[in-house]
């Protein structure tokens, strides 16, 4: 997969924890610099935390999603480790990713000129697919043949070219499943080509897949 090795200037935090500790992490992260946040209901597929973000099977989860620069991003994943220990057991997962640039938010003011940082050597890949409803346990198991071990499941909606159908003359927006997979940046390609092959995502309509390169990680079990 390529590796984009371009210095981002904004950063996303995604932490996911067990259900109801959501709104600890957001106040938290907030006390470490961070403006804002946005909390996302979701269930985890597997029973064990390895290169995934579950510990107990169809258990509920929260994945909150968070988004400042760098500088703030590093020093709030350190403290958040400390607080909430995510290298034990079934006490959630952290990881980041770098965006180009945020749009839209009063409380983010970009840099033009940040200093380089030193690069990570790249481990793990943050694989997101996004599919009609009901079809998110396949793309599971497709990702399994090749050597996931599970994933996170968000119900979501979706409005597009090729998504919208009628009901009394209304446009209906279809309910849709996002899938997130973190995965060793070595099997990434093979659990995407899996999913495209068998959920046939190249065909209009059937979902989109995108990788991000993860930054840095806490709570990833190997």
């Amino acid at each position: 997969m390529t590796n984009y090795n371009s210095i981002p200037i904004f950063e996303l935090i995604y932490v996911v924890v067990n259900y109801g500790m959501g709104s600890r992490i957001l106040q938290k992260a907030k006390e470490h610099g961070i403006s804002g946040g946005t909390i996302f209901l979701g269930k985890g597929t597997i029973n064990n935390s390895l290169l995934n973000f579950l510990s107990l099977y169809d258990e509920r989860k929260e994945i909150v999603l968070l988004g400042t620069d760098y500088h703030t991003a590093d020093h709030a994943l350190v403290e958040l480790n400390k607080e909430f220990k995510f290298e034990k057991p079934n006490h959630g997962i952290v990881f980041t990713t770098s965006a180009c640039e945020i749009v839209g938010s009063r409380c983010y003011k970009s840099e033009e000129n940040e200093e380089g940082r030193g690069v990570n050597k790249l481990m793990y890949q943050n694989i997101i697919i996004i599919v009609n409803r009901g079809k998110a346990e396949e793309v599971i198991e497709a990702a399994k043949e090749a050597g996931s071990k599970g994933g996170t499941i968000i119900n979501a909606r979706g409005s597009g070219v090729n998504e919208t159908s009628k009901l009394f003359n209304m446009d209906i927006e279809p309910e849709k499943e996002i899938v997130i997979i973190l995965s060793k940046e070595d099997i990434t390609e093979a659990i995407v080509t899996s999913i495209r092959e068998k959920l046939e995502i190249d065909k209009p309509g059937n979902g989109i897949v995108f990788i991000q390169n993860i930054n840095k990680a806490y709570g990833v079990y190997e």
